[in-house]
């Protein structure tokens, strides 16, 4: 009986207690809320009415009536760099950092969106200087990256591998640009006036290092395919032919279809060594294997060299019934015009064949000027319709270029360049 009697004197209890609180807090919030500055709420009436620039001009006038809102003055900072409005976004992260009576942590977050500021704008020194400040604190990570980038950007490889280091120490992730900083390292290095073989070569062997750990993880071949590039180039400069053609032909096994990249100093390397045919015999089979237009176009002209033009052209024939290539008869026409011959029988079957096999659409005028044998005109019609298609492109960016890249010029990617022409892709 008297728990009951307690149990009826708390219940009403709780209920007060809980309606004095509410009260409380009610109060509290129509404080809060008169407390703010009408441009406040003009800013939202002008986000909810979709028109962005009339609202960012209402929250800079809260920003500065009063400057204790800390979060806004970061909300807005952000969307100013967003904009592109680089010196605004800078001005407002730089009076953030202006206040002494900062907390340490929003310190620290308004000095890294100041470097992010100070990187979009393309004032890469203050950048650096500004990731540098925050690297013991809790964005160590993104301005490490950040620091690669820049580094990148400026062709700094040592300290873009230094900064590399210092991010497997912080996250342990695969960074498979590093092969190809030890890379261009070896590459500066050949190509200094004069050469110093002995820093390309310890360059080239860092560069293995870092693509056996890559391999580990699963990591793409492409950076073991330039570094056997690099290491024949050293070794022609060293003058070692036969070391030359064991990397070039290395490449043939450890990535068959970047095979295009290196035909020409493969069959190059044999012929120095005075092999030349059996240079010729390693890429048709090869091409038999993995078929590429620019392995096709390196074989039709040694076969022609070597051994005329009825092979080279039977050769072509068989290639292009197998593989249709517009760009491919675009190569052949341009071997056979160079060299001052005419053989209309030739043109004229391999321009039909390509012609109703490659799935262009090729001007009607094309198979007309193969039967009158007017090869220069027909040639020229065919390459301007091929120009386009005779490019590599980015796989991340699709920006398109005649040569081949590591990295791609337009979005900085690397190894986003397949080692095939746009028309093998399509």
């Amino acid at each position: 009986m008297d728990f009951q009697t307690w149990w009826l004197i708390f219940v009403p209890l709780l209920f007060a207690l809980g309606w004095i609180a509410a009260r409380v807090d009610f109060r509290q919030m129509l404080s809060e809320t008169r407390s703010l500055p009408n441009s406040y709420f003009k800013g939202l009436n002008f986000l909810l009415n979709e028109e962005p620039d009339r609202a960012i001009d209402a929250f800079v006038e809260v920003a500065k009536l009063d400057p204790e809102t800390t979060e806004l003055h970061f909300a807005l900072g952000s969307l100013f760099r967003r904009r592109g409005e680089m010196e605004r976004a800078i001005r407002v992260h730089q009076s953030l950092l202006s206040r002494s009576d900062l907390p340490q942590a929003d310190r620290e977050a308004a000095q890294h969106e100041l470097a992010q500021d100070f990187l979009k704008a393309g004032m890469l020194d203050r950048a650096e200087q500004a990731f540098e400040s925050v690297l013991d604190t809790r964005y160590a990570v993104p301005a490490v990256r950040a620091l690669i980038r820049i580094y990148e950007s400026e062709h700094d490889w040592p300290r873009a591998i230094e900064a590399v280091k210092r991010l497997r120490a912080l996250v342990d992730e695969p960074v498979p640009q590093l092969v190809h900083y030890h890379c261009e390292m070896a590459l500066a290095a050949m190509t200094a006036r004069p050469g110093d073989p002995a820093a390309a070569e310890a360059a080239l062997d860092a560069a293995d290092n870092a693509a056996r750990e890559l391999r580990k993880d699963n990591g793409s071949a492409a950076s073991e395919v330039r570094i056997a590039i690099l290491r024949a180039r050293l070794a022609a400069m060293q003058g070692s032919t036969e070391g030359e053609r064991k990397y070039l032909t290395s490449v043939l096994d450890i990535a068959p279809s970047y095979a295009s990249l290196v035909a020409a100093d493969v069959l190059e390397s044999y012929r120095k060594l005075g092999q030349a045919p059996e240079g010729l015999e390693l890429l048709r089979e090869h091409y038999g294997r993995h078929p590429s237009l620019d392995v096709f176009n390196v074989v039709f002209r040694e076969i022609r060299g070597q051994q005329g033009h009825r092979p080279a052209w039977a050769f072509a024939r068989d290639a292009l019934r197998a593989q249709p290539s517009m760009l491919g008869l675009d190569r052949l026409l341009e071997v056979e015009l160079a060299s001052g011959e005419t053989r209309p029988r030739e043109y004229s079957a391999v321009a039909e064949q390509v012609a109703g096999q490659a799935g262009h659409a090729t001007p009607l005028a094309v198979l007309e000027i193969a039967a009158g044998a007017d090869f220069s005109l027909l040639r020229s019609i065919i390459h301007r319709h091929t120009q386009r298609l005779d490019r590599y492109a980015c796989q991340v960016c699709g920006f398109e270029a005649r040569n081949f890249y590591w990295q791609c010029p337009g979005c900085n990617s690397w190894e986003t360049y397949q080692p095939r022409r746009l028309e093998e892709i399509k």
